[in-house]
């Protein structure tokens, strides 16, 4: 993945300027957050994300919070609608030799550095926090007309049930009916 953190600079914090304790940021993502991430899942995005970043002596707490929607396509309908999205997570940040990012929620960066960008957790954040299947209310409530709903609901084996039922039946295989119940 390459991402532009040039675009993203507003996601860069330089904590080394930082008093100790404790410091808020809020963004707003939009949409072309996620094109920096070639991200083309969601139509649009409308998600507040709050940092509540604390700067301690020989470390760093990150805890992010989002809430919002993300306009997405139903996987049954295939109709967009505002999925709610909403998570937290937290982060340690720890001074060593080396990068490493291994553990989900220890980052170890080298001593040294003086900069943290954040956009790549507010990113996974987000993305994580939509569910797997993705189902338009009006298809769980019925209330949604869609042409696609109508197609599912004519090649359902629900429908094909129903028909076979109220087709009338040949006199013939009642005739064989007889035969096995006539045993």
């Amino acid at each position: 993945m390459n991402v532009d953190m040039k675009l993203l600079k507003e996601y860069t914090i330089p904590f080394v300027g930082l008093k100790l304790g404790k410091h808020h940021f809020d963004y707003q993502i939009d949409k072309k957050f996620f094109e920096h991430f070639e991200y083309d899942e969601f139509n649009d995005v409308n998600v507040k994300a709050e940092l509540l970043f604390e700067k301690k002596t020989t470390f760093l707490e990150l805890h992010f919070k989002i809430k919002g929607d993300v306009n997405v396509n139903c996987d049954v309908s295939n109709e967009p609608y505002n999925q709610k999205v909403k998570g937290t997570f937290d982060l340690v940040v720890k001074f060593g030799e080396e990068y490493n990012d291994e553990h989900l929620d220890v980052l170890i960066i080298p001593h040294g550095e003086y900069e943290i960008n954040v956009s790549q957790y507010i990113y996974e954040l987000i993305v994580l926090s939509v569910p797997a299947k993705r189902v338009h209310p009006g298809v769980e409530d019925g209330t949604l007309e869609s042409e696609m709903l109508k197609k599912l609901e004519e090649l359902s084996p629900k429908a094909e049930e129903n028909k076979t039922q109220s087709e009338e039946i040949d006199p013939r295989w009642n005739t064989l009916k007889k035969l096995l119940t006539d045993k």
